[in-house]
């Protein structure tokens, strides 16, 4: 993973990977600590939640799936970052359960229907309302979308992210990680090339 990082032209020691063990179960999280990946995603708040409880290392749990605000309040006991957010209402209930959590925004580079994510042209505002509320906006992430090439979207991120002087960007997955590296990511969020293909019957 590392010598992919380095190959695109990205510094190994600068470069977050954020294991992500959907739909595999707490030993993944398991490995990853053991391998000194202490930084964990997941999509679905049950499953980070039981495995939260199930695990005895010492992780940071990044919440990456679409946010319903019914689930805020189970997950913010154990939550580190927010990786996710896409509306006002969210940060709201991230902010009433954990004042001064972390949070990134995630922009929307589709457009489809069904996609999580914030249109690039309201993300200023969206991130503008995070901080007035006393959350702190660290950055912003981004899916690639999934027809077209990846790194011109990346590019809008890094961009988006430059404008708005925030200092991190969490683009880039196991099949995109040289597009999104190359255009300045911060962060990589690792499933497949790390565990392999998820087990049949798991969690979509």
């Amino acid at each position: 993973m590392y010598r992919r990082i380095e190959t695109a032209g990205g510094d190994p020691a600068a470069v977050q990977v954020v294991a992500v063990t959907k739909g595999f179960g707490p030993d993944a999280v398991t490995a990853a600590a053991d391998a000194g990946l202490t930084d964990v995603g997941e999509n679905y708040a049950q499953e980070l939640v039981a495995k939260a409880a199930a695990v005895s290392q010492s992780v940071r749990w990044h919440f990456l799936g679409g946010l319903q605000r019914n689930k805020i309040p189970a997950l913010a006991p154990v939550v580190d970052r927010w990786d996710s957010v896409a509306r006002v209402a969210e940060g709201e209930a991230i902010a009433r359960r954990q004042p001064a959590a972390e949070v990134l925004v995630e922009v929307d580079l589709s457009g489809a229907p069904g996609r999580n994510g914030v249109a690039p042209a309201d993300v200023p505002d969206v991130v503008t309302a995070l901080a007035d509320m006393g959350l702190v906006v660290r950055g912003l992430m981004a899916v690639a979308p999934r027809d077209g090439p990846a790194r011109p979207a990346f590019k809008t991120v890094r961009e988006l992210a430059d404008q708005l002087g925030l200092p991190e960007r969490s683009m880039g997955m196991s099949a995109d990680l040289e597009d999104a590296v190359a255009e300045g990511s911060t962060t990589v969020r690792i499933g497949r090339a790390l565990f392999g293909d998820r087990p049949q019957g798991s969690a979509r």
